[in-house]
């Protein structure tokens, strides 16, 4: 299968209920993207007002404001209810929570569903990925287990503007059953077998991400954001390839076209968290600041002890984390794009 291949025609059925676990603004436009699919989508939502509002309004106002969800789409506060023969389960909660939400519904678990990480981040104190962590806590094949990524901002998408994403599976069989489940006139999905470099292209734009909002923050221009964007890519897929990953991949929509829209929207959540950081708000401002996760400043410390391991330089993530822990000025980010060597090529 070609990488980001398309998927083949009436190659399966698509599933026709499915659970979403996580009703923050990427859990619920996901649930939305399947719904306009033609799935029958249940939502956990961990509180039960959200989840009255989801099923009876059919509106998420704290994360999708304006946004009218399908009427094959509601929510519930009870896991075992969401889960109730689902034939796919996906997951969008924080990443550091993950392994302990697993714990709590893999006996709920359909035993043949197919379960899709929505997240984009690494485990701390692990290093592992979404992936890894569904299969280490859920003991699944495989067969059993995909990721989805791509540039994807959650209220574009719930406002129906055209995008495409990546579902991502060992197996292209699970890869494409999940990727025609969640296809619909706005929404497209492509394929490919490329887990490592899906999963790692969705975590490493976050950090470089944080790195544009910073020198935004500051007052730097289009120069110095690209000059990041460009270098950025370039550490992402070292840091990748490095790790299994396809180069290919990353110059794709979970690579490059995850980068782009992350680094130029307001709508970021990582942009927006590198903004405040390079106005001059604290680490832990910045946090109290934001109401909703920010995967790029949880991911920052893991991914240099990944990197460090496998010795591959980063700079422009380093760099960001010392800003966060206060020892780099903010404006002090964008002439460090490099090591102190003389550097060869782009």
């Amino acid at each position: 299968m070609p990488h980001n291949g398309r998927v083949p025609q009436n190659a399966v059925t698509p599933a026709r209920r499915v659970a979403v676990l996580g009703a923050g603004s990427w859990g619920t436009t996901f649930s939305k993207i399947l719904a306009d699919g033609g799935a029958d989508v249940a939502i956990w939502a961990r509180r039960s007002e959200l989840a009255r509002e989801i099923t009876q309004s059919h509106r998420n106002s704290d994360y999708l404001p304006g946004i009218n969800l399908p009427r094959n789409l509601w929510a519930t506060s009870r896991l075992p209810e969401a889960l109730d023969g689902a034939e796919q389960v996906y997951l969008s909660v924080p990443s550091q929570s993950l392994r302990e939400n697993l714990r709590i519904v893999r006996d709920l678990i359909p035993q043949s569903a197919i379960v899709v990480s929505l997240m984009k981040g690494v485990e701390k104190g692990t290093g592992a990925r979404m992936s890894e962590v569904i299969r280490q806590e859920l003991g699944f094949g495989p067969e059993r287990v995909a990721v989805a990524s791509g540039p994807n901002l959650a209220l574009e998408i719930a406002k129906e503007q055209p995008t495409a994403a990546v579902i991502s599976s060992e197996e292209i069989e699970t890869a494409t059953t999940v990727a025609m489940t969640a296809t619909n006139p706005y929404f497209r999905s492509f394929v490919n077998t490329d887990v490592i470099g899906t999963e790692f292209g969705g975590v490493l734009k976050n950090l470089v991400a944080v790195a544009i909002g910073i020198v935004d923050g500051v007052g730097y221009g289009e120069n110095t954001k690209a000059s990041i964007i460009t270098r950025g890519l370039a550490e992402m897929t070292d840091f990748a390839v490095a790790y299994g990953a396809k180069a290919e991949t990353l110059a794709g929509l979970a690579g490059l076209g995850d980068l782009i829209a992350t680094c130029e929207s307001s709508l970021s959540r990582n942009n927006t968290a590198g903004r405040l950081l390079g106005q001059g708000y604290s680490y832990s401002e910045v946090i109290a600041q934001m109401n909703q996760t920010a995967e790029g400043l949880s991911s920052v410390a893991p991914v240099l002890e990944l990197a460090l391991a496998k010795g591959v330089q980063m700079p422009i993530v380093s760099q960001v984390a010392e800003v966060l822990a206060g020892t780099l000025a903010p404006r002090d980010i964008a002439p460090h794009l490099t090591t102190d060597e003389l550097p060869q090529g782009e």
